[in-house]
């Protein structure tokens, strides 16, 4: 099959790849980009564990074609990280012991950015509405939501910081 040539926008810098176009999202990320936070899990999008963001919307990139991200800002878990430290959603995963074997918990880290910055005060309601399309086969999921309990009160205290 014939390449074309694209420029895909991932985590603020620009890369111009040569791709089928069939080529899935994932892939791109994982083999031309070398970004494998993101992880193959289902290929049906069911379990979210290759979610990232494009244009701030958590989206499953094993169902995503990359040539269809062309011009939109690209977000991995790679790229969360603030200024060179954590993102408060990644410390908290760390603090409250929110992963286990850590294959979903990209998925889930790039769902909870794209919630909270939709929402940055989401009920826990809301919060287990937008986790619901990740799946996680090691935990009982109650680390996880202390973790993201925890990432939205920092980053509640952040903002009133910055006011």
């Amino acid at each position: 099959m014939k390449k074309e040539l694209i420029e895909l926008r991932v985590n603020g810098r620009a890369h111009e790849l040569a791709i089928e176009p069939s080529a899935l999202l994932l892939d791109v990320l994982r083999q031309e980009l070398q970004l494998t936070g993101s992880k193959r899990g289902c290929d049906d999008s069911s379990c979210g564990a290759c979610t990232v963001l494009v244009d701030g919307v958590a989206m499953m990139s094993c169902t995503l074609l990359a040539a269809s991200c062309e011009g939109q800002e690209i977000t991995t878990v790679e790229g969360v990280s603030e200024h060179g430290a954590l993102a408060a959603i990644q410390k908290a995963y760390g603090d409250w012991g929110g992963a286990q074997c850590g294959f979903c918990t990209p998925g889930f880290m790039m769902t909870v950015k794209s919630l909270l910055a939709e929402n940055p005060d989401p009920s826990e309601g809301e919060v287990r509405a937008a986790l619901s399309s990740n799946l996680c086969r090691c935990t009982g999921y109650s680390q996880m939501y202390d973790a993201i309990r925890s990432a939205v009160e920092v980053e509640r205290k952040g903002l009133a910081a910055a006011k």
